[in-house]
């Protein structure tokens, strides 16, 4: 991967990396700084660095209500992580740094962006909130093409923004969840105010990084 070189906006300091990286804390979810040993006190296994995963951060009202969709809707034995919108599936772990890097250096320059959800779609195993957000979009697409080389056929696959709240379901149960959901279902807007970057750890995320859109350095 290699890192950007675009223009910095106008009347904007250089980012201060140390001062974009910073913990938060959210819906019970710790975050943690770059370097921090994951909960199993590994950052890699036997086959190598862990994967990452990139998802998009909504607003705290936005992010309340798809967090308490998926505690009702998706399996509890199964719902490991916090309902999200995944940018990346599986960036490479052994390229943190460099990954850490270029996040840096987009999200800065940006304001949070609009975000709309639209509508459901019905999976067959489960139900997905569809997401429209050109911005968002746009910004994927500058990153997928900077880490092309880099990518999974998952992740090089056209772009469908979505946030799961229901999965690894039974085909029955997810239909009455949709059917259901369809009839009080109505679309919203919402802001993206930035990314989170996860270590994937074989079922539950553990965040390693969080990059605010616009984050003043401090």
């Amino acid at each position: 991967m290699r890192r950007p070189s675009g223009a910095r906006v106008p009347g904007r300091p250089a980012p201060d990396r140390s001062a974009l990286l910073h913990e938060r804390r959210r819906d019970g979810f710790p975050a943690r700084v770059m370097d921090a040993p994951s909960p199993s006190g590994q950052s890699e296994t036997a086959a190598g660095p862990l994967p990452l995963i990139l998802t998009a951060r909504f607003d705290e009202r936005a992010q309340a209500w798809f967090e308490a969709r998926r505690r009702a809707y998706y399996p509890a034995d199964r719902n490991k992580v916090p309902a999200h919108l995944t940018l990346f599936h599986n960036l490479p772990g052994d390229q943190i740094a460099e990954v850490e890097d270029e996040l840096a250096e987009e999200c800065w320059r940006l304001d949070p962006v609009p975000a709309r959800a639209t509508h459901l779609r019905f999976t067959g195993q489960g139900v997905q909130v569809v997401i429209a957000s050109p911005s968002l979009e746009q910004l994927r697409a500058r990153l997928a093409e900077r880490w092309s080389l880099s990518l999974t056929p998952q992740d090089l696959r056209p772009y469908r923004p979505h946030v799961t709240v229901q999965n690894k379901t039974s085909a029955e149960n997810a239909r009455r969840t949709f059917d259901a959901f369809c009839a009080v279902f109505a679309p919203f807007d919402c802001e993206i105010e930035g990314l989170d970057l996860w270590r994937y750890l074989s079922g539950p995320w553990d965040r390693v990084a969080d990059f605010g859109f616009g984050a003043a350095p401090g």
